[in-house]
């Protein structure tokens, strides 16, 4: 099986040996560096080349969200998962806007936070709850626009609940389908909305 490689910026050292700790006792996972600083991950990520970054938003010096700007302007190869306390709309469509694929917020369960990184390494764009609420709510201060039309019932019923924070299991396990079908739902709302990721399917939608 594929070892999905983590890295982890966090500057509070609980907070970082236990996400590490985490990792490392999954099976198929494995921590491979840990920083506590953004300047420190900034000079090592690009050649290290983990599968993803586990990110923290307010780190000493340099921010989590300007080490994203950085490591990306020269690798695209790395994804990223915000793991803050923030939940500010501000700083959620900033992160999102700097390249991070999924917000996951510090109160997060250990089973839910090695989910979001599977799902994140599969195409997903795992987001806590509360947050994937905070950007629907963004997108439908407008009308819901003519692209929802290109979408089955099917389809609909799944981004309504991708909108909600659901992880793919998850919504698997709501509907009684397989994972591999709601894979298989969301590659075609993606291909027909002609969108990358869970944000921006949202926001063709509902529009922002």
């Amino acid at each position: 099986m594929e070892t999905i490689r983590i890295s982890v910026v966090e500057d509070i050292s609980e907070i970082r040996e236990g996400i590490r700790f985490v990792i490392n006792q999954t099976p198929g996972f494995e921590c491979v560096s840990v920083y506590e600083n953004a300047e420190d991950a900034v000079a090592a990520l690009p050649a290290l080349r983990p599968d993803i970054v586990v990110m923290d938003i307010n780190l000493p010096g340099m921010s989590g969200i300007d080490c994203i700007r950085k490591v990306r302007a020269v690798t695209s190869h790395i994804q990223f998962m915000m793991f803050t306390v923030f939940e500010e709309g501000e700083q959620v469509f900033e992160a999102l806007s700097a390249g991070a694929s999924g917000y996951l917020l510090k109160k997060t369960p250990p089973h839910k936070i090695i989910e979001a990184l599977q799902e994140l390494h599969e195409g997903g764009s795992p987001m806590s709850a509360s947050i994937a609420r905070k950007i629907v709510n963004s997108f439908q201060k407008t009308p819901p626009s003519e692209e929802s039309q290109k979408l089955s019932a099917r389809e609909k019923e799944i981004l309504d609940h991708l909108a909600k924070g659901l992880l793919y299991k998850e919504i698997a396990s709501t509907l009684s389908i397989s994972t591999g079908t709601v894979r298989q739902h969301i590659h075609n709302i993606y291909e027909k909305l002609h969108v990358q990721n869970r944000t921006e399917a949202i926001n063709k939608v509902f529009g922002r």
